[in-house]
């Protein structure tokens, strides 16, 4: 089998090294360029050649010629993303790289830029999203979203930075003015037990692959620490629901949260995320999936996930 040359940006970042040890795990045969603004000796072990980013600002010509040059120089198969900012810059030049970049849909990465928006636009479809105001002042948040607790959120943003969680009108105006990007306030519903990550491989005709469900806690940093696997039937039946509606396509992040036997959608990311490792440990290679898809138009519609517990921690890397 030829060897494809994947690229995966943000390789020194939990998602990124995700992506490459995923790869690793596959039956791919594939030659894995890690770029990133710092490239370090961990990040030069997870691949076979590491290129580092330019210090030109991602608007420039100079960097969108950098991309140019690195795809054509190494005659690149397939780019994935592992941060947000890349993603956003590759859809930005979208119909400059064309099928080069693993991209999902339009609409959805537009959708998804702005999480006030995305809510506001779900609960215009019908869809069963979190409640949530605008967060002017304590007063508007008592009166649409009822008593607290409530979550103030910021309207852009990875993992869970920013998110803080308000009990009373002190937290509101402390965080309110303590917060320095546009945000925007949720009620707080359920449980932290009761958070759910979901991912399928979006096909782009409004269908997904089967899922694969975690229960999981997040740390610190607000990526995945401990993740369960779980089935769901509401949360299969949402993600189909979601698939027609945004017409996803290659690996999309879905968001849960339970109240009671209620299901409230909570956001979607349309990217790999922090779980990407976990899932492969289970059996779902969302890289090797994605990959297949995007260069030979298969894909391995029920992949067969083994039941499990994960745990994330930290450890040295020496030299």
């Amino acid at each position: 089998m030829k060897k494809i040359k994947v690229v995966v940006t943000g390789a020194g970042a939990i998602i990124g090294q995700g992506i490459i040890k995923s790869l690793r795990r596959s039956a791919l045969n594939v030659f894995v360029i890690g770029v990133d603004r710092t490239i370090t000796p961990l990040v030069s072990s997870l691949c076979d050649l590491t290129i580092e980013k330019p210090q030109y600002p991602e608007g420039s010509d100079d960097y969108l010629q950098f991309w140019q040059h690195l795809l054509l120089t190494h005659q690149i198969d397939l780019v994935l993303a592992g941060l947000d900012i890349d993603m956003y810059f590759f859809h930005q030049h979208r119909a400059f790289f064309q099928e080069r970049v693993l991209l999902n849909s339009p609409k959805l990465i537009e959708l998804c830029r702005d999480k006030w928006l995305f809510s506001e636009f779900c609960s215009g479809q019908g869809l069963k999203v979190i409640p949530a105001c605008e967060g002017d002042s304590w007063q508007q948040c008592l009166q649409q979203l009822g008593q607290p607790p409530f979550i103030l959120k910021p309207k852009s943003g990875s993992a869970s930075s920013g998110i803080v969680r308000l009990d009373d009108e002190t937290d509101y105006r402390y965080w309110s003015v303590k917060t320095k990007r546009p945000f925007f306030v949720q009620k707080f519903i359920g449980s932290d037990d009761e958070e759910y990550t979901a991912a399928a491989i979006g096909l782009g005709d409004g269908s997904s692959t089967d899922s694969i469900i975690f229960r999981r806690k997040l740390g610190a940093a607000g990526n995945t620490q401990y993740a369960e696997v779980v089935t769901h039937s509401g949360i299969d039946g949402w993600i189909r629901r979601l698939s027609n509606i945004f017409k996803p396509y290659g690996p999309t992040n879905y968001q849960f949260r339970l109240d009671g036997d209620h299901v409230f959608l909570l956001e979607i990311n349309p990217r790999f995320s922090s779980s990407t490792s976990l899932r492969t440990a289970f059996g779902y290679n969302e890289a090797e999936l994605a990959v297949n898809y995007a260069l030979y138009k298969t894909i391995q519609r029920s992949p067969q996930v083994r039941s499990g517990r994960g745990w994330r921690y930290n450890e040295d890397f020496t030299l």
